[in-house]
């Protein structure tokens, strides 16, 4: 009988890959998705699959001792990135940096319905026509193009008024002109369940409560990129505040950050990462906005309760000398501001908790910003990131791809710290290492450029096999660093065609838990890499050549 079962499985799973249905079969074995193996039966299974992947490794790496110093601006893609999701024709338009809460898709689209009814109106100032357009953009990525790079909209709407000091501290000649358009909080979502015990035991939802929950193991705690997230920076400083009162910046605060961070969660980098993890049980509690979660069904089961500063969505205009441009801004808060708008404000989620008092940290602009660096120098605590880039050179990828991943790599860079591990590798029909993992010093530093910028596309797409070969670098390299946080880049264009398919990998990269992001060029679909990289509670990016630049930097930035 057991020899008949045999037989009949195997017959089936042959008919199902030649019907092109069910489980990919190639490579002799199939997993299910759900199964994870144990670290070292992955370790042997990598070490048997190796043996059929032809590698390569460059003897005498590329050392660019030409490299030119990148600065701020070379590592942020054009603008028009971030799209304008409102444009109109007027005798005056205003251009409108709106934070991504309110200028995105529906429901989160309140001021891109208040521009449309705004500009139907063809109100005047002047006699001159007035209209606004609005660009979707977050409110860190509009601090890092106005210090940085040479854009500056006219109008500055964003989640806090922290962003604002940041400007005004670094010399931006900004002013407000309203304090709030649309209430909103930031805050902490936590399980029901969990909620109830923390509450139990903790009495009073605090955020220094949380973190000694969190330090105590009572709850897994997770917070977004403060660098671009308006809830991760307000969160991250009212962290500072709760570990030293009197002075948010100080050597005790920063330390007490390097403690908690050895033992926290990896910051995501988007929120949609939170939910997932959540929505997986993977963590228990997360910030988020107040006007997002009222709009997230799937966290009915959660409790929200605001913390830190407000949301409230201030607006800013900067130095013009033009009082007509000024009238019209007036004229569009105003009218943001009016019952109909505001009518529309609620059914969105926003204007609730408006008794909230903020919890201010007590920090000027240039305390935000040093409060972002204190971040940066913690948020590995204290650990050092062993990172391998595997870049995808198949023939797809010749031209004005791989060009533009070299740009992009190379400027993005600048955001991987010294102390970090770095190696590099490329493929297309066979896999090249192109650079061993070794401390990103001013020399490796320089060995990675040369061995980028010497990437050309050509051949087949053996993602799998680079991957492999990718873990089982990170693998020899923990021997050397064991105390090393692992990261696997993928970077590519186009589905796997040649050697181990995503099924015969899988188990390994889930057995090893080493987080896979791929970054995915021109891609429609995208779901086996997410996928990969949901694996280790990574994330998938999604660019065109347009704004890898933006997406790698980021990315680094919370990773690096």
């Amino acid at each position: 009988m057991k020899r008949f079962i045999n037989l009949f499985l195997t017959i089936s799973i042959l008919l199902l890959s030649l019907t092109g249905c069910g489980l990919e079969v190639s490579n002799d074995v199939v997993y299910s998705q759900d199964e994870r193996m144990s670290e070292s039966d992955a370790l042997k299974e990598l070490s048997s699959l190796l043996t059929k992947v032809d590698v390569t490794t460059v003897s005498n790496p590329t050392l660019d001792i030409y490299s030119d110093e990148v600065s701020a601006a070379d590592t942020l893609a054009d603008i028009s990135t971030y799209p304008l999701v409102v444009e109109t024709r007027a005798d005056i338009v205003i251009e409108i940096a709106a934070a991504t809460e309110m200028s995105s898709s529906s429901p989160d689209d309140w001021i891109v319905v208040v521009a449309n009814n705004f500009n139907k109106q063809k109100f005047k100032v002047n006699g001159k026509t007035i209209g606004v357009n609005i660009r979707k953009i977050t409110s860190g990525e509009v601090v890092t193009y106005v210090l940085n790079g040479d854009y500056k909209p006219n109008v500055f709407i964003p989640s806090n008024e922290a962003w604002g000091l940041m400007l005004e501290s670094s010399g931006i000649d900004i002013t407000k002109i309203e304090d709030r358009i649309a209430g909103n909080t930031a805050g902490i979502l936590m399980a029901k369940d969990t909620y109830n015990s923390f509450i139990d035991k903790y009495k009073d939802a605090t955020v220094a409560n949380v973190l000694t929950a969190a330090n105590n193991g009572d709850l897994l705690f997770a917070y977004t990129n403060p660098f671009t997230s308006s809830t991760g920076l307000n969160v991250l400083t009212a962290m500072l505040k709760s570990f030293d009162e009197n002075d948010p910046l100080s050597s005790k605060a920063s330390q007490a950050l390097l403690d908690y961070q050895k033992n926290s969660p990896p910051v995501a980098y988007t929120t949609a990462v939170l939910v997932n993890q959540a929505s997986k049980g993977i963590i228990d509690c997360m910030v988020m906005e107040e006007q997002a979660y009222i709009n997230k069904p799937e966290l009915k089961d959660y409790v929200y309760f605001p913390v830190g500063i407000r949301h409230d969505h201030p607006v800013y205009t900067f130095g013009w000398n033009d009082s007509d441009m000024n009238d019209a801004a007036k004229m569009f808060t105003e009218f943001c501001l009016n019952d109909d708008s505001q009518r529309l404000a609620s059914e969105r989620g926003f204007n609730l908790h408006d008794d909230y008092k903020a919890q201010d940290p007590g920090l000027t602009g240039i305390g935000y910003i040093s409060a972002q660096s204190l971040w940066k120098q913690n948020k590995n605590g204290g650990k050092p990131i062993i990172a391998v880039f595997i870049c995808d050179c198949s023939g797809s990828m010749k031209g004005e791809p791989i060009n533009t991943l070299k740009t992009s790599l190379i400027n993005s860079s600048t955001y991987i710290g010294q102390d970090n591990y770095i190696g590099l590798i490329s493929y297309s029909d066979d896999v090249t290492i192109n650079l061993p993992i070794k401390q990103f010093d001013a020399k490796q530093r320089a060995y990675f450029s040369g061995e980028v910028k010497s990437l050309i596309g050509s051949g087949g797409t053996a993602t799998y096999d680079a991957l492999l070969v990718g873990v089982n670098l990170i693998e020899e390299a923990m021997k050397e660093v064991p105390d090393a946080t692992p990261i696997i880049f993928l970077l590519t264009d186009g589905d796997r065609n040649q050697g181990y398919n995503y099924n015969r990998i899988e188990p390994i990269i889930g057995g090893l838990r080493i987080p896979v992001f791929p970054i995915a060029y021109n891609y429609s679909s995208t779901k086996e890499l997410d996928n990969l990289a949901t694996l280790n509670e990574a994330t998938t990016i999604k660019a065109d050549t347009d704004d890898i630049v933006n997406q790698l930097r980021n990315l680094f930035n919370v990773q690096m």
